[in-house]
């Protein structure tokens, strides 16, 4: 075979990377029920819009054509939003890679050169998501015969969805080969992604334009070819969403590329990063260096010592030294500190910003309210994955390298063990959960004293179920911070005893970590959805139902005639009094079942750490 073609085929075809992690990944039983669960999520959606949109009697083909489309619109959303998700999950391992420089440097002795290792580690996992993505193509298939998708509609969701799940993989790649990530890593680099998508879509949310004046249509911002929801939000409701028309004008080629085509523009932008990143990572994979010489400032300035010192000055452990290593010394590193703080600063700040817009007349009520509850809603979010990623590794990682085996040397039992680690991930996420709650007492204080002299005041006119006459009320109940303070201790100390049961149960931290964060977003979606109706339809007890989920409390607090309804129709007053004794009963609820877990982890931990024992 000429040189020239082995080359060529060396670098995917034969691949003995790629070929490697497909072969690996195929017979594992995780991909298999991801892979599972992930066409049933799909074909379960289809059915349901399906069976909503034919249930009216007397259906016409012009009905027909439009429960078509509602499946494929529904379906597109959903796919892209699962491969945003699922593709950091099997670009994981790439990224752990690091924790573990011994691979590398094997791969740096073999006759593969650099672009091989980069394309072989890149397309060996990113063929699982692919092949996910292309196992829907007969669902997509399916809505052919009720009319209403064009196939050009179909193949420009996918493009969507692969150039998403392409420019994520290439980053992970980008991660690994230049070592600037590890273990801890993997969790950042998920939560920037869904941050991203959410950042990104907020402000183009701020940014928006009505196309004529009083028309409900808007035109796309410069954040629509850089999110694939907007970019497929254009392709499916482009009725309300419309890309700007510059026939005839002057304006710069790239500016019309960007703002009339970005669906185009999106899937080239991803094309060119991912190959920017791919060509960064074939030059940087084999520069390695040491970092030897003194502290540096800003280790000093957090009261760190060098990396890698055999010695450090001595600390005061608390009683129960488990809970002092997870709360204090665990966070001594650069990068804990800094994303620690970082979120509080930012949190603080834009629950500033967010007032000081509302203040000045730039926003009304109603921007008020959906700032409130998405800025809320996504720093829960964030803190609850935090919870998970750390009590996930928590005892997994100490069974990885060694230290779970000393502990289990000393005197400490698995129940002060447990419940050790159980207080000091709590104590270490106190700062961050003060964030969420430092917004609603910022824009519940602005709110009590009427806005401090704002301009029209803080009041806005609204009509309580079952009734017609109109009262005033505020964007936001004020009790909303008694409320989540209530609720959210509890849930986190909920999400940390799950991760920890799966972290016992697991041989390594990716998996641990993955199993836990289904567990509690299946729990939490769960109770999400009941609570909905719930609400609805049920007087007090809805309001305690609403309360079980943080998302559906703050969202109760700031929209409660949307998910409290039937509560409200007693009056608005005894609503927020139930509201109140919902998330007290709800806390109590999450402390009998955190103590319930503690107490069965504690009967079947050394059953389960014996089985596991010296495995990895």
């Amino acid at each position: 075979m000429p040189a020239f073609l082995n080359w060529l085929l060396r670098l995917l075809p034969t691949n003995p990377i790629c070929m490697r992690l497909v072969q690996g990944g195929s017979r594992r039983l995780r991909h298999m029920y991801i892979r599972a669960g992930y066409l049933a999520v799909m074909i379960v959606v289809l059915l349901f819009v399906l069976i909503n949109g034919l249930s009216s009697p007397g259906l016409s083909l012009r009905a027909l054509a439009s429960a078509g489309a509602l499946m494929f619109q529904n379906v597109s959303y959903l796919q892209v939003g699962l491969i945003c998700l699922l593709t950091p999950v099997f670009m994981a391992g790439a990224i752990a890679q690091e924790a573990n420089p011994k691979t590398w440097d094997i791969l740096l002795t073999t006759p593969l050169n650099s672009l091989q290792v980069v394309l072989g580690n890149l397309f060996g996992r990113l063929f699982f998501v692919l092949a996910l993505l292309f196992s829907t193509l007969p669902l997509f298939a399916v809505t052919q015969y009720f009319g209403g998708v064009p196939g050009d509609a179909i193949l420009a969701s996918y493009a969507i969805a692969g150039a998403s799940c392409m420019v994520v993989a290439a980053v992970a790649v980008t991660l690994s080969v230049t070592r600037t990530a590890g273990r801890r890593a993997v969790f950042i680099f998920y939560i920037s992604v869904v941050m991203y998508l959410f950042v990104t879509y907020a402000i183009d949310i701020q940014l928006r334009q009505p196309i004529a004046i009083a028309a409900t249509a808007v035109h796309t911002t410069v954040m629509t070819p850089i999110n694939p929801f907007l970019a497929l939000n254009v392709l499916l409701d482009s009725n309300n969403y419309v890309p700007h028309v510059y026939v005839g004008t002057d304006t710069l080629w790239i500016v019309q590329k960007w703002m009339a085509e970005p669906i185009s523009m999106f899937c080239w932008l991803c094309f060119w990063l991912s190959l920017l990143l791919i060509a960064f990572s074939t030059i940087r994979l084999r520069v390695i260096g040491a970092r030897i010489g003194a502290v540096p400032w800003y280790r000093r300035l957090m009261g760190l010592g060098a990396k890698g010192a055999t010695e450090r000055p001595a600390r005061h452990v608390s009683t129960n030294p488990i809970a002092w290593r997870e709360s204090t010394a665990r966070g001594k590193t650069v990068g804990a500190i800094t994303a620690r703080w970082t979120f509080v600063a930012a949190g603080v700040a834009v629950a500033l910003i967010i007032v000081g817009l509302y203040h000045n007349g730039t926003w009304g009520n109603s921007n008020l309210q959906l700032a409130i509850a998405s800025v809320v809603a996504a720093e829960v979010v964030i803190i609850g994955l935090a919870a998970l990623n750390m009590s996930a590794t928590a005892v997994s990682r100490e069974r990885e390298d060694g230290t779970l085996d000393i502990i289990l040397t000393t005197p400490i039992q698995p129940g002060p063990y447990i419940a050790g680690k159980l207080r000091g991930l709590v104590q270490y996420l106190v700062p961050m959960m003060l964030v969420p709650l430092l917004t609603l007492a910022i824009v519940g204080l602005y709110l009590t004293f009427n806005g401090f002299g704002r301009s029209g005041g803080v009041m806005m006119t609204a009509t309580l179920p079952g009734t017609t006459t109109p009262i005033q009320v505020k964007p936001m109940i004020p009790e909303a911070v008694l409320g989540l303070m209530l609720v959210l201790p509890m849930f986190i100390a909920f999400c940390v005893m799950v991760g920890l049961h799966w972290s016992i149960k697991s041989k390594g931290t990716i998996g641990s970590v993955i199993v836990a964060v289904g567990t509690v977003l299946a729990v939490v979606g769960v109770i999400s959805l009941c609570a909905i109706p719930a609400g609805q339809n049920l007087s007090y007890p809805g309001s305690w139902i609403v309360t079980m989920s943080p998302i559906n409390l703050v969202f109760a607090y700031v929209f409660p005639n949307l998910t409290i309804t039937s509560a409200l129709s007693g009056g608005l007053a005894s609503a927020r009094v139930s509201l109140v004794f919902g998330a007290a009963a709800t806390a109590v609820v999450y402390a009998v079942i955190v103590y319930g877990m503690h107490t069965n982890m504690k009967r079947t931990f050394m059953m389960t750490v014996r089985r596991l024992a010296g495995t990895s």
